[in-house]
C-alpha cells in the first residue's frame, strides 16, 4: 500500500467525477477493504489516468461533455462498462467474498482508456469490424499498463521482478487479478490461471473473422477481449524493445520511454485509417509516427515486435522502408476525425431481425498504403469484402448473445435461442437495432467488460 496526496478529479483537461456515491469520504487513511478505501483508490486511479493521458491530448475533451462521470456501485456483476454516459463499475459475490471492479487500478485505467480512445477516434464506436472492437479492449489494457507506470514503486518492483527484461510475466503484465480470481470461482477456464489477461503471450495475429466466436483463455478467440491480447502482446513488446534501446534500464528510462509509447500510441490512432484490419494500420503509423517524434532505434524497436506477433507481415517491411523514404510527416499525418464513417446496407434475411437488410457503420476510410497482418504460412493476408466483415461482426454479436433487436417478438427462432441465453438484464448488450425512418440501424450501446457473460 502506498501513501498519496488527495486526487484532485477535476484539475486537467480531462476532468472526471465520482457520482455515486455521492459523497467522498475524509482525505485520511484507510484500511483496504473498507467503503472509504475504496472510493479514494479509485479516485487516485482516475486521477493517474488523467494525468497521464491529458497532456498527450491538448483540448481534447470527453465525447461525454466537460466531465466524465463514474459511478462505482452501479450494480451486482463482475463487471464494468463505459457507455457514452459515463463509466460504470460492479460488485459480485464469490463465495463469501465480495470483489469490486472499482478497486482494481487496471478496471478503472482500463474503463477509462475506452472513454479516451473515443475522445480521440469517435469514428471506432459504431464500426461493424470485430478488429476494431478489440482494438478498443486493448487500448483500455494499454492504457491500464502506461498508467501502472507512472507509479514509482510499481516501477521500482517490475524491473526488480523481471531482471529488468520487461516482456516478462509480471506483476505489469497480469490484469486485474482480483477479478480474474473472482471469475475464475465459477467459470474456471475464461480467464488466465493468474490474472484477466496478460500482456505477455504467444498469441500471433489472424484474421478474427475465421475464429470461433468463444473459446478458453488458452486460446485465441472473436470475442473483443481474447482478440485484444495480440495488439496489446505486440505493444508491451515494443514498449519493452524500446526500453533496452535506452542508455541505462533504469526506473527515470522506464518512466520516460512510457511517455514516449504514450505519444507514439496516440499519434499512430490519429493517423490510422479506420478499416476492418485496423491493426496493421495502426502499427505502421505508430512505426512512422515513432520515427517522426524521435528519430533513432524507437521504429526498429516497434517493427521488429509487431512483425514477431503477426501484426504487420515480414513481406511488408520493405515497403515499410520505401514509404519512410518518401516522407514520414505525410505518413504520420492525422486521417480527417469525423465523427461518422461511411453507412453501407448489408442483407440479413437470414437472421430472422425484422428487416430484410440492415445499415452499419462501415469502416472503409481510405489507406494511405496496403499493409495487413501476415498470414499463417507465407506472406500478407488477403482482405476480405467490406460487407463480408460487417456480416462477420453481426453475426458475431448475435453468437455472444449481444445484440439486442428491435422488436424481439420478430426474431426468428435460433437468433431467440441465444439472446434468450444471455443475463436477464440490459447492460450486457452492447449493440441494438434501432429504426431511423425505414431503415434500420445497428448502433454500439455500450463498450462492456463484463468476462463472465461472454
Amino acid at each position: 500500500m502506498i501513501q498519496i496526496n488527495q486526487p484532485q478529479l477535476s484539475a486537467g483537461t480531462l476532468p472526471t467525477k465520482i457520482e455515486n456515491p455521492s459523497t467522498a469520504p475524509a482525505a485520511q487513511i484507510y484500511s483496504p477493504g473498507t467503503a472509504e478505501f475504496r472510493y479514494w483508490a479509485a479516485a487516485a486511479s482516475l486521477e493517474r489516468a488523467s494525468a497521464f493521458w491529458s497532456p498527450l491530448l491538448p483540448g481534447v475533451k470527453w465525447q461525454v461533455g466537460k466531465v466524465l462521470p463514474v459511478d462505482l456501485y452501479h450494480g451486482e456483476d463482475f463487471n464494468a462498462y463505459y457507455d457514452r454516459v459515463g463509466l460504470r463499475f460492479f460488485q459480485g459475490q464469490a463465495g463469501s467474498r465480495t470483489v469490486y471492479s472499482c478497486e482494481s487500478p487496471d478496471i478503472v485505467c482500463h474503463e477509462q482508456g475506452h472513454a479516451i480512445l473515443d475522445a480521440i477516434k469517435p469514428q471506432l464506436w459504431d464500426a461493424a469490424s470485430i478488429e476494431i472492437g478489440a482494438f478498443h479492449e486493448s487500448f483500455g489494457d494499454m492504457s491500464a499498463i502506461l498508467c501502472a507506470l507512472q507509479v514509482p514503486s510499481m516501477r521500482h518492483d517490475v524491473l526488480a521482478e523481471t531482471s529488468y527484461s520487461l516482456y516478462s510475466n509480471s506483476s505489469l503484465s497480469r490484469l486485474a487479478e482480483q477479478l480474474s480470481w473472482a471469475i475464475r470461482q465459477g467459470h474456471p477456464t475464461l480467464v488466465e490461471p493468474d490474472c484477466l489477461r496478460n500482456a505477455v503471450n504467444a498469441f500471433f495475429y489472424r484474421d478474427p473473422n475465421t475464429l470461433p466466436s468463444n473459446a478458453p483463455a488458452t486460446s485465441l478467440s472473436s470475442e473483443p477481449h481474447s482478440f485484444s491480447r495480440v495488439f496489446t502482446s505486440a505493444f508491451f513488446d515494443g514498449l519493452a524493445r524500446m526500453f533496452q534501446t535506452m542508455p541505462a534500464q533504469d526506473e527515470p528510462n522506464l518512466l520516460q520511454v512510457s511517455t514516449d509509447m504514450g505519444k507514439i500510441l496516440i499519434a499512430g490512432i490519429r493517423a490510422a485509417a479506420v478499416v476492418s484490419t485496423f491493426y496493421s494500420q495502426v502499427a505502421v503509423k505508430m512505426i512512422a509516427s515513432a520515427s517522426s517524434l524521435f528519430p533513432g532505434p524507437y521504429a526498429d524497436a516497434l517493427k521488429s515486435s509487431f512483425i514477431k506477433h503477426g501484426i504487420i507481415s515480414a513481406a511488408s517491411s520493405q515497403s515499410i522502408h520505401q514509404q519512410f523514404a518518401m516522407g514520414i510527416t505525410a505518413m504520420a499525418a492525422p486521417m480527417n476525425e469525423s465523427h461518422d464513417l461511411p453507412k453501407m446496407m448489408i442483407p440479413v434475411q437470414e437472421y430472422g431481425l425484422g428487416s430484410d437488410s440492415i445499415m452499419v457503420h462501415s469502416a472503409v476510410e481510405p489507406k494511405q498504403f496496403n499493409i495487413t497482418g501476415a498470414a499463417l504460412d507465407v506472406g500478407p493476408l488477403q482482405p476480405v469484402s467490406e460487407e463480408l466483415q460487417a456480416k462477420a461482426f453481426l453475426e458475431d454479436l448475435i453468437r455472444r448473445g449481444k445484440l439486442k433487436a428491435a422488436n424481439q417478438s420478430e426474431v426468428n427462432y435460433a437468433v431467440k435461442s441465444i439472446t434468450g441465453s444471455a443475463p436477464k438484464v440490459h447492460y450486457h448488450h452492447t449493440h441494438e437495432l434501432v429504426a431511423e425512418g425505414d431503415t434500420m440501424v445497428l448502433k454500439r450501446m455500450r463498450i462492456d467488460c463484463g468476462l463472465k457473460h461472454m
